[in-house]
């Protein structure tokens, strides 16, 4: 297992022999070099390595399995098998060219770019910038007539003439990717988080094949646009935004920013500092509660849990039919209670003893219990497992809530607790939604400062699909497009993917979760349930004791029927025959 793990990781390492020599003249040459204009000066990094808590699960997931894009890739052999149409593309986009101009040419405007591109990636490259121009040269050439029929649907949908007749050079490719499998192959591998190079990298081979530089801006960005319609989850939004390649750094960053808008300077700001903040807090209340006040023993949080699980039940019955059985129970439960404490000596009791069946026992209004949402501050509090807390969709329909389909991105999320109902995007489930989302969350992960925001919302998902049966019920209420083999795969799917690198809460999203959970735990069905999974069926103390009073009440019943005559009482019970 472990050689296994050691061969997937060393796949990783590109080249395998370091040149140190190189490295020396690379370093020696960078500081040599006039820093008046540092072309990677402000550019953040968004080519990342994915984190190894992230990928030691599903580790093809995130390692291209069909094609290299970019440097991180590129010289592992069992991806060469592809280079050959990387070189065929190169070459025709070479014949498209305008005159005069040469691939050496867009290579040696490359090399001079050297340092901005290599800004881009977390990874230190280790070859020559000449190396490095070709690489993104030849693969540039390839994504882009790959793009190109993204573009061509696009230009059908628009009728722009000189679009499509730019798209109608990748006929060819259309075919051989229309019709083959290699093409969600390439769709899969072109989405992940180490396989991605520079979008104006890809703008600059697109202008010398354009009539001027507005024109390759705009077909890069139909190319985009139509992938994004096809590769994006939630496909039934509303109106699908325009996209502008020219202000992201990748194809996975698009689409990440495509499905969690960027929040405004003073917001993520916010939550930025809410998140450190809420970490330490949490930290210092933890210590507390653990070296502070001595708990109190077993036996009386035990018959405090059973007095404050059965006054909750009564205290809940206070309408309909039911309020004539519970106002003589609640009468004789706190008429004794009221005349004790009346009396001048035991006054003083009152107080510290209603505190302690009444509430958690240390004063506290409400228990700390993950599921419980009656604590004002939970929304502030860091959370204490991967896994969101919150019933399957199943129980929810049987505690009444319906799920409704929203057309948008992952804000729609929401609960309404005047309808009782539960808003979820609809999103669209097919063989490449589990590499995108996984890489979407590695990329979150890697550059996000503040909560994330996707990670969260596949908690969710993971919290409320545990059963093909809760992918079921989602797909016949429109939440859950399924284009996967069966109910199964989509739940599997989900459960898989509750793994995060941190814990983190959303503001909109654990407030949606917080307000089922007040609805759900508020049923009186399933606080019944819960009492009696909890202390009767679990509670071997509990059914000792009431099989006790059961005898008591059999021998006293006994005694009683030996000194007087029982049928004087019940009255005797006789059957005449039919004649």
């Amino acid at each position: 297992m472990a050689g296994s793990d050691h061969n997937a990781g060393s796949r990783h390492v590109a080249p395998l022999v370091f040149d140190e020599l190189r490295w020396v003249v690379q370093i020696r040459r960078s500081l040599q070099e006039d820093g008046g204009d540092d072309d990677d000066n402000g550019i953040p990094v968004s080519v990342f390595n994915v984190p190894g808590q992230l990928q030691v699960h599903k580790p093809e997931a995130y390692v291209p399995q069909f094609i290299a894009v970019g440097p991180y890739h590129h010289w592992r052999p069992e991806l060469y098998e592809m280079e050959r149409y990387k070189l065929a593309a190169a070459r025709r986009a070479q014949r498209h060219l305008c005159a005069g101009v040469k691939l050496e040419q867009l290579v040696d405007q490359f090399a001079r770019l050297e340092r901005k591109v290599r800004a881009y990636y977390h990874r230190y490259l280790d070859f020559s910038g000449e190396t490095l121009a070709w690489m993104m040269v030849v693969d540039g050439a390839f994504l882009l007539e790959f793009l190109q029929i993204y573009a061509a649907a696009e230009a059908a949908d628009d009728g722009k003439p000189a679009l499509r007749r730019i798209s109608s050079r990748m006929a060819h490719l259309v075919d051989f990717a229309g019709r083959k499998s290699a093409h969600n192959l390439i769709l899969r591998d072109m989405l992940m988080l180490e396989n991605q190079i520079p979008l104006f990298l890809l703008r600059k081979i697109l202008e010398p094949q354009c009539s001027s530089a507005e024109e390759a801006a705009e077909l890069l960005g139909r190319m985009v646009t139509g992938l994004m319609k096809e590769l994006c989850p939630f496909k039934m939004m509303d109106s699908f935004p325009a996209i502008d390649a020219a202000k992201h750094a990748h194809l996975l960053e698009m689409l990440y920013y495509l499905l969690v808008p960027k929040p405004d300077g003073d917001s993520a700001a916010e939550q930025a500092e809410a998140a450190n903040g809420h970490d330490e807090g949490y930290d210092i209340e933890e210590q507390q509660t653990d070296g502070g006040e001595q708990k109190p023993s077993a036996g009386c949080e035990y018959v405090k849990q059973l007095f404050a699980a059965v006054w909750g039940i009564v205290s809940n019955l206070k309408s309909g039919p039911l309020q004539y059985v519970t106002k003589p129970i609640s009468f004789a439960v706190k008429a004794p209670w009221k005349m004790l404490t009346a009396v001048p000596g035991l006054s003083t009791m009152k107080h510290p003893v209603e505190s302690f069946f009444m509430s958690g026992g240390d004063g506290s209004s409400s228990a700390r219990d993950p599921t419980s949402s009656t604590a004002p501050g939970q929304l502030s509090r860091p959370p204490l497992i991967e896994e969101i807390m919150i019933p399957s969709v199943s129980e929810l329909v049987n505690a009444g809530v319906q799920f409704v389909p929203m057309n948008g991105d992952i804000s729609t999320v929401s609960f309404d607790a005047t309808t009782v109902t539960f808003h979820l995007p609809v999103v669209t489930l097919d063989s490449n939604t589990e590499v995108i989302l996984r890489n979407l969350a590695a990329y979150e992960a890697s550059a996000a400062s503040g909560p994330l925001v996707l990670t969260r919302y596949t908690e969710l998902m993971n919290g409320i699909i545990d059963t093909d049966e809760d992918v079921a019920l989602l797909r016949r209420r429109g939440v859950v497009l399924n284009r996967m083999k069966s109910d199964g795969e989509v739940a599997k799917l989900w459960n898989s993917m509750s793994r995060s690198v941190r814990l983190t809460r959303v503001a909109f999203m654990d407030k949606a979760v917080e307000e089922v959970n007040r609805y759900y735990n508020g049923r009186w069905r399933v606080k019944a349930k819960r009492f009696m999974r909890k202390y009767v069926f679990s509670s071997w103390q509990l059914l000792t004791f009431l099989a006790a009073i059961i005898m008591l009440l059999l021998t006293t019943l006994q005694a009683f029927c030996s000194v007087y005559t029982c049928s004087r009482w019940f009255g005797a019970v006789s059957v005449t025959p039919a004649p």
